[in-house]
């Protein structure tokens, strides 16, 4: 492979990296509000319960 085409792989792979990085954390935060709102339930759950 020439030079050229190596720098090119390298500029493709650190991108993709980039993107799959951005796509994770709003994977990240979705699974955050989730969790949160679970928690939510079952605090509400409890105290409905303990009444």
């Amino acid at each position: 492979m020439k030079l050229q085409n190596l720098i090119k792989l390298r500029y493709l792979i650190v991108a993709l990296a980039f993107a799959a990085g951005l796509s994770g954390c709003a994977t990240i935060e979705g699974a955050y509000e989730d969790i949160q709102s679970a928690g939510e339930a079952i605090e509400e759950g409890a105290e409905e319960a303990s009444n």
